[in-house]
């Protein structure tokens, strides 16, 4: 999708597959379709989309003990993921503007993942170690917008972080965020 969503074609997409353009609709469907298929597989990393909940990063964090070290494989999972999915996920921000099929899959995304990281934040508030000063939906929109591919692009593309930095540093900010005072130790922050 070099060319940008709207001047990409199906047919340009199954010339550039070797594959017949009945292909293409036979496996996948339309146009929104096959961006949302590249999407759910850039999340993925498999080539597939795969449910949050089977995600090998998320079945770790669901079986850690502590907050800390929940945030610390959610924030290395996002460095691992960010460089996959980035650059279609800002695509499909910017489709969404000229395109309503765009437009309705940009909003569910959103939504889908607003309601993940309120799952996030509810298995973090298990612990204990959450802080109740602020309601949950409010510290989960918080990790809503810093996990969101926009935050990957300022500080890795534009600023010239590593991954490594970007995942060390939503560690602590995650940890000195959502945590009670305290139970930030051992998240390496």
């Amino acid at each position: 999708m070099g060319e940008g969503y709207r001047s990409t074609t199906v047919a340009g997409i199954a010339r550039r597959a070797g594959v017949a353009v009945d292909t293409v609709y036979a496996t996948i469907g339309r146009k929104p379709d096959l961006l949302r298929e590249v999407v759910e597989a850039a999340i993925s990393g498999t080539g597939q989309a795969v449910p949050a909940e089977r995600r090998d990063y998320v079945i770790r964090l669901r079986e850690a003990k502590g907050a800390a070290e929940k945030i610390a494989i959610y924030a290395q999972a996002l460095a691992g993921i960010q460089p996959r999915l980035a650059s279609v996920y800002v695509a499909l921000r910017d489709a969404a503007g000229t395109d309503a099929d765009c437009a309705a899959l940009w909003q569910e995304i959103s939504e889908r993942r607003a309601a993940n990281m309120l799952k996030f934040v509810e298995d973090l508030a298990a612990t204990g170690e959450l802080r109740t000063d602020r309601p949950a939906a409010e510290l989960a929109d918080a990790v809503w917008s810093m996990s969101g591919p926009e935050y990957w692009v300022l500080l890795v593309s534009q600023r010239g972080w590593s991954g490594g930095q970007f995942a060390d540093w939503l560690t602590d900010a995650w940890c000195r965020l959502l945590l009670m005072p305290g139970s930030a130790s051992g998240a390496g922050g």
